[in-house]
């Protein structure tokens, strides 16, 4: 049976994070399903612009990123008017501003303004999550992880790209505000396939924090 949400979350949307292959999209079907919560993931296997962009980053990078910021808009805001109506708890693989930062590696100059111009007209009509949990992996370890999921248009991935993200996450949440934010070590964590990892996840959602950047470094075995 499934846990009523009111009476164990502190939180009315909680949003998990992470660079490629750090496991955001399998830990928020967990939490979602640990208390009926409403899910919502990013929707990017439908965007035709991504395999194009790793085959050719400069000339796709800006159709990507910005069909990236409309979808993740659309679907934020249409889920955002929603809650509003039905209430409940929100799960998310993704922070709006992950458009700004994909962006802020991917673009330059006149694209990266443009994009900018967009991205703030767009961000004042969504309301943050009130938790961020962040999974933190090293650069090896995503590399790792997008080897066994092995999706082709992934393989080629540069190791210098997913430390450039992982930087500009780190850097950016460091100065989010009005929110809790956990940023988790998670190169040992293994909370799929051990109870006592994904318990300690549980247990940091599961107590209410003051707002604030709380870093996580932890040893479990």
């Amino acid at each position: 049976m499934k846990k009523e949400i009111s009476n164990l979350l502190p939180y009315n949307h909680i949003a998990i994070e992470g660079n490629i292959g750090a496991g955001k999209t399998s830990l928020s079907k967990i939490i979602a399903n640990r208390y009926n919560a409403k899910l919502i993931l990013e929707e990017f296997a439908e965007n035709t612009f991504l395999p194009q962009f790793y085959e050719n980053p400069e000339r796709f990078a800006f159709p990507l990123e910005m069909s990236f910021l409309a979808e993740r808009y659309q679907q934020l805001l249409a889920v955002q008017q929603e809650h509003q109506k039905e209430g409940g708890l929100l799960i998310s693989d993704y922070i709006f501003e992950k458009s700004l930062l994909f962006a802020s590696v991917n673009l330059a100059n006149n694209e990266l303004e443009l994009f900018n111009r967009f991205f703030s007209l767009l961000s004042s009509s969504l309301v943050k999550p009130d938790l961020i949990l962040f999974l933190d992996k090293s650069t090896p370890t995503l590399l790792k992880n997008i080897d066994i999921r092995g999706r082709e248009y992934e393989k080629n991935i540069p190791s210098e790209y997913l430390h450039k993200i992982t930087s500009k996450y780190i850097n950016y949440l460091e100065t989010y505000s009005n929110t809790v934010i956990f940023i988790v070590e998670s190169d040992e964590i293994d909370f799929i396939h051990n109870p006592k990892h994904l318990l300690f996840l549980i247990n940091l959602i599961e107590n209410k924090r003051t707002n604030g950047v709380y870093h996580i470094n932890l040893s479990l075995d």
